[in-house]
């Protein structure tokens, strides 16, 4: 009966192995391969508003100087809302040519000129007049919002955690049906990943000045959606 039930415990473990999401390993006597995820969760201390400065004209340096106005409108609503405009990050600047597709020469039309912004709040009560000055200045066609952590260290250790709680609770659960006992970890892998809440793009204009002081902003009074942070956790553990 014995013998029997080491036959099942190997079918077991080697279709774990094949099913399992990990490196690829070879198969050890006396050991059981188990895979799991894990989780946590736990609420956002950074708001990342993200929007492009955008302008298009007829030369190069008249997109560029309404591109640079359009920055110093956004450096005035940051310096508004006690915002130091360094704060905001530049994530590329790009000058294109329009050409008219129409023509079969192709001919330039006019020039673009586009940059990305992000900025980082640690105070969510800023989110509203920033989003909404922004908006009123008629600095980008679109803007999007999504919280993270300003450090997610202590988070992931968390989650890797409650994965290899589940990964060894699997593997003790297989060695007992296999009339075994789960023996010291000699293996392990970890991967971890952060899941980013993003809010539909605001577009521009949505919300003249005479409605926004009859009314809160679109995010007032609402709460952040918490962060999730997940791993997966691959543990081989020697059977006794």
């Amino acid at each position: 009966m014995k013998t029997a039930l080491v036959a099942v415990c190997a079918v077991l473990v080697l279709s774990t192995l094949a099913s399992a999401q990990s490196p690829t390993l070879n198969a050890m006597p006396n050991t059981v391969f188990v895979g799991a995820d894990g989780k946590f969760e736990t609420a956002p201390d950074i708001a990342l508003i993200q929007f492009n400065i955008s302008a298009q004209a007829d030369s190069a340096k008249e997109a560029y100087d309404l591109a640079a106005k359009q920055a110093e409108a956004t450096r005035q609503v940051l310096r508004a809302n006690g915002i130091d405009p360094k704060s905001a990050e530049i994530g590329f600047f790009a000058v294109n040519p329009l050409y008219d597709w129409k023509n079969p020469k192709h001919k330039v039309i006019g020039y673009q000129v586009t940059t990305s912004v992000s900025l980082k709040l640690k105070d969510f009560s800023k989110i509203g007049p920033v989003t909404q000055q922004l908006a009123d200045a008629s600095v980008s066609e679109s803007q999007s919002l999504s919280y993270t952590l300003d450090s997610t260290d202590e988070a992931k250790s968390k989650a890797v955690a409650d994965a290899y709680r589940r990964a060894r609770a699997s593997a003790e659960s297989l060695a007992n049906a296999c009339g075994r006992t789960l023996g010291e970890l000699s293996y392990a892998s970890v991967d971890t990943s952060e899941n980013i809440r993003i809010i539909a793009p605001m577009q521009r204009r949505a919300m003249p000045m005479a409605m926004a002081a009859q009314g809160p902003t679109p995010t007032e009074e609402f709460s952040p959606q918490k962060v999730t942070v997940t791993a997966h956790v691959n543990a081989m553990f020697v059977l006794k």
